[in-house]
């Protein structure tokens, strides 16, 4: 009888319904109690255990509700057809691997990973002058942000971003970077790389052609190869990418550039290059995506205004992230698209959720406001400026003519370039095992296979450019098939 497998404790904290139903699991579960057994009537029960049939319902909902019995209209519940099991008892079940679309292996696919970068390592490619933020002063702004907001922004807010922020970056972008921008044309995003999914998904089709720079950046490679795009290489050389190089001439429905510091190997696009690529892009109704990623640091003279404010209205589409001025973390960047785009690309974004911040982008329209954002770039170029050409500097004297070791003229890292027949993977390896985060170069080309590396200089510390010179030297000593060991002193061929 089922009353005998019941025992009620009336001090206990477990609420009557409770204590029945876990009893009638445990019984099952026990198998005391087998599938399809009739349980007495709720009436029955709850005389049998002196408690009330109300609490005797509410158990068997409870039983009900997890299936473990059935009731059906008013006859007598009954114990399930099903296996049940008890605390600890669970039977085994067969694990089902749920296999990913074409789509979702090719996002999964981390396209830095081939490049033997390991995050948090020191000298990481990308990685700005963490040590130079101000961080005591970002924090008060925060704060302040924090108290000011009121309204519809602490809803969802716009789409778009905060209004503050995107009529401060309108002003700034026109007037450091020449940039046509209106508040209503800027799209703030959480970062570049959700700004390139966007705009691949939205601008083109599967099987349409993105020209990249080759070699270049990864996370545009990435995005739109997620997007189903056919990536098509466009050389790239001392003035920057070639568009009159490329081989495949399908019209190309993107074209990816990053004309004022090209990725990886920072050499800046010739104004007759930059012309180039917008004739490219004007004879097929292709659109350019301008990857202004890090011209707030340039060591000397003054950057070419930005393509977006050369071409036509609609040519291009200017992108920027503050992950570089700023911090990564901030997780801000932003596009300035054309005006005919700016509401359904609003709308794809909502849809996407690919939001930033409201608190932190209302503490950085405050930052630029004020001043305080310029004054903190001119502090942190001056430290990237001194560590860049420290670090060129080192790597130059460690390996001479093994490599071509440019002068930085910007950014936040350098690519060099191997003279001699060297596996930079393994050399990356061998540098990284030693506590660094450098990047080989070859995996940053499409059809060409540049042997090199690429070495974050803004964060280094004391002593660390040396360290990371002398165990490179020390890799390439023990990798180079045709360059003899006396090339790891002399003078160095410098790119042209």
């Amino acid at each position: 009888m089922l009353a005998g497998l019941i025992s009620i404790d009336r001090s206990s904290a477990v609420p009557l319904p409770e204590q029945v139903y876990r009893a009638v699991r445990e019984a099952i579960g026990a198998g005391r109690l087998d599938a399809g057994a009739r349980l007495p009537s709720s009436r029955s029960l709850a005389a049998a255990l002196g408690i009330s049939r109300n609490s005797v319902n509410a158990a068997y909902e409870l039983l009900a509700a997890e299936g473990i019995v059935t009731v059906r209209g008013g006859s007598a519940p009954r114990i399930a057809s099903i296996a049940l099991w008890g605390e600890g008892e669970a039977p085994a079940i067969a694990a089902r691997a749920v296999a990913l679309s074409a789509r979702g292996r090719a996002m999964s696919n981390d396209p830095w990973s081939g490049t033997g970068r390991r995050r948090g390592g020191k000298l990481e490619p990308g990685t700005p002058s963490l040590d130079r933020f101000p961080a005591d002063e970002w924090a008060r702004t925060l704060r302040r942000a924090a108290r000011r907001l009121r309204g519809d922004v602490l809803s969802y807010g716009e789409t778009r971003g905060l209004p503050e922020l995107r009529r401060e970056l309108a002003a700034y972008l026109a007037a450091e970077r020449g940039v046509r921008a209106t508040a209503e044309r800027i799209i703030v995003t959480p970062s570049t790389q959700a700004s390139l999914n966007l705009l691949a998904n939205s601008l083109a089709d599967p099987g349409e052609a993105a020209w990249l720079e080759d070699p270049g950046y990864l996370g545009a490679r990435a995005a739109f190869t997620a997007a189903g795009l056919d990536i098509v290489p466009m050389p790239v050389d001392g003035e920057g990418a070639d568009p009159r190089r490329v081989a495949d001439r399908r019209p190309p429905r993107l074209i990816y550039v990053t004309p004022s510091h090209q990725y990886p190997y920072g050499t800046r696009m010739s104004l007759a290059r930059r012309a180039m690529v917008l004739d490219a892009a004007r004879a097929c109704g292709g659109v350019v995506l301008e990857d202004d990623y890090d011209s707030e640091f340039l060591f000397s003279g003054r950057p070419l205004a930005a393509m977006q404010g050369l071409g036509a209205e609609g040519e291009v589409i200017y992108l920027g992230t503050f992950s570089k001025s700023m911090l990564p973390g901030l997780r801000v960047a932003y596009m300035v698209v054309p005006e005919h785009l700016a509401a359904p690309l609003a709308v794809a974004q909502r849809v996407s959720g690919m939001l930033a911040n409201v608190t932190t982008q209302a503490a950085l329209a405050d930052f630029i406001a004020s001043g305080r954002y310029r004054a903190h770039l001119r502090r942190v170029q001056e430290t990237c400026e001194a560590r860049g050409r420290g670090l060129a500097r080192a790597l130059r004297q460690r390996l001479g003519a093994a490599a071509e070791v440019p002068d930085p003229v910007g950014g936040v890292q350098l690519a060099l370039t191997f003279t001699g027949a060297v596996d930079d993977l393994a050399v990356a390896a061998q540098v990284n095992a030693a506590g660094f985060s450098v990047a080989a170069l070859s995996p940053y080309g499409i059809a060409c296979s540049p042997s090199g590396l690429v070495v974050g200089f803004a964060g280094a510390q004391e002593g660390e450019a040396e360290a990371c010179a002398e165990a490179v030297a020390g890799a390439v000593a023990g990798a180079v098939a045709g360059v003899g060991a006396g090339a790891l002193a002399g003078p160095v061929k410098r790119r042209a």
